[in-house]
């Protein structure tokens, strides 16, 4: 999984007929500390995530898991929003154990239709 922030819509009125009703999302690839690494991507929301938000997101097969069967072509999905990075234990620990470097707290949220109402996105 790999962070993100939501930087953008997608809008397609050609599209692949498994892909009917999805939300494509500009997403910027963050670092723990929110730092931008990398370019911004498309990806499916599978979370009702907004603009701004920072959301987890996965590449490759299991980009189409949240949607189930029949899978959807994706190749890159977003799968959580996150409420908070907590770093100052992070900075501590880091020399002791590099694999505990952060710690990055979400919520749950619903699979389908999930909606969020005063959002661009």
């Amino acid at each position: 999984m790999y962070l993100g922030r939501v930087v953008g819509c997608v809008w397609s009125t050609v599209k692949d007929p498994s892909l009917l009703g999805q939300r494509l999302l500009v997403v910027q690839p963050i670092t723990p500390g929110r730092v931008d690494n990398g370019k911004p991507l498309i990806c499916l929301d599978s979370t009702g995530a907004g603009a701004g938000e920072t959301v987890y997101w996965v590449k490759g097969k299991e980009a189409s898991f949240p949607f189930g069967v029949p899978e959807v072509i994706a190749d890159t999905t977003i799968v959580g929003i996150v409420d908070t990075i907590h770093l100052a234990k992070a900075a501590a620990s880091a020399a002791l154990d590099p694999a505990s470097a952060s710690t990055v707290e979400t919520r749950r949220t619903p699979l389908r239709g999930a909606t969020k109402k005063g959002r661009r996105c």
